[in-house]
């Protein structure tokens, strides 16, 4: 499984799926911030925007996501004012040229965009910009993970890790997969020689796992091939691979780990497909509490209407493949998505859809 929207798009686009033994699967995980986006956390940013005085600031995947009745889209074509930006800091720049509104920016990404939106906050502090709010519906990787690795129902044999993602928080965080569900990981990059040669290395370790289970159950007669605790323990002491090193350490990006800390705190959140997991979201710490858009507007969505038909979630929990969807490539288009993972350029269904029909 990839955890990655670029590495889902990477495979799809270069026809790697395709062109590999057949016997051995790649399926999409949870690797899109977009698409694992709750439905109610989507609701609650297009009531923001029906806000009077109130600019909403997002990345343009986020504008076509269908809410429960809506979208930020709609809503602009309505008359909301919602804006595309490119950086945290085109937000605060637009607060600043705008003192007679409110500018709320959609947080949402996983750790590779947390650091951007924390120094934004930094700044827009500095520079007294107090109409610059953000609402925050980040999502962290690991604690995800252990879902997945949890899961009955999957069989994953092996995790491609998300390169972007551990640019930031390095290897170490994943440890847990190997060392308990004796997963093995492997931080990869994005060119198509970068995932073959993980997915090599991932297929060795799987080998050198199975073998050396094999050997520590074999009897007295294995015994003379290697020493029985070198065999016990070895098992859940090996490493999580890194294919891409010219980004990658295993201790990761310390500066910016330690402006998240500063601005942000874990907290309970709710992904779309996997439920509420405890600690995977992030809220702002009491230093920086006033930036919070749920702590200055008081504003509920109503009850989130699921959409019928639509499998996202058992799609991000890597359950099913987008072209078991029965409303895939037909009710369900770029031009009438029916879900997020349709909807946006990391999206599993997209990348099927574009690359794999």
């Amino acid at each position: 499984m990839e955890v990655c929207g670029t590495h889902t798009m990477a495979i799809s686009a270069s026809g790697l799926r395709r062109a590999i033994d057949p016997r051995l699967r790649l399926i999409s995980g949870p690797g899109c911030p977009v698409c694992v986006t709750a439905q109610p956390d989507i609701d609650l940013a297009i009531e923001l925007a029906k806000q009077p005085g109130v600019i909403i600031t997002t990345f343009g995947d986020m504008m076509r996501v269908p809410g429960s009745h809506s979208s930020l889209e709609q809503e602009s074509a309505r008359g909301a004012d919602v804006r595309i930006v490119y950086s945290p800091l085109d937000a605060v720049k637009l607060a600043q040229a705008n003192p007679g509104h409110t500018v709320v920016f959609l947080g949402v990404g996983f750790e590779t965009t947390i650091p951007t939106v924390a120094a934004a906050v930094k700044i827009a502090r500095s520079g007294q910009t107090g109409n610059f709010l953000v609402l925050p519906l980040f999502k962290t990787m690991p604690q995800a993970l252990r879902v997945i690795a949890e899961a009955p129902r999957l069989r994953i044999d092996g995790f491609i890790m998300p390169g972007h993602v551990s640019t930031i928080i390095g290897s170490r965080p994943y440890e847990f997969l190997v060392r308990e569900f004796h997963r093995p990981c492997c931080v990869v990059g994005f060119e198509v020689l970068d995932l073959l040669q993980g997915i090599i290395m991932l297929l060795e370790q799987l080998v050198m796992t199975n073998d050396e289970c094999r050997m520590s159950n074999a009897g007295p007669e294995s015994s003379r091939l290697a020493p029985q605790s070198s065999i016990a323990n070895r098992k859940s002491s090996l490493p999580v691979m890194i294919q891409y090193r010219r980004s990658v350490t295993p201790a990761g990006n310390r500066t910016a780990q330690s402006l998240i800390a500063e601005v942000f705190s874990a907290d309970d959140a709710v992904w779309r497909g996997l439920g509420m997991i405890p600690g995977s979201g992030l809220k702002f710490t009491r230093d920086y509490a006033a930036f919070d858009a749920r702590r200055r507007f008081k504003v509920e969505a109503g009850p989130a209407r699921k959409i019928k038909g639509c499998r996202c979630g058992d799609i991000l929990l890597g359950a099913m493949v987008p072209t078991e969807c029965r409303l895939f490539a037909k009710t369900c288009t770029p031009e009438n998505p029916f879900g997020p993972c349709m909807v946006s350029s990391e999206g599993a269904c997209a990348a099927h859809y574009k690359y794999e029909r």
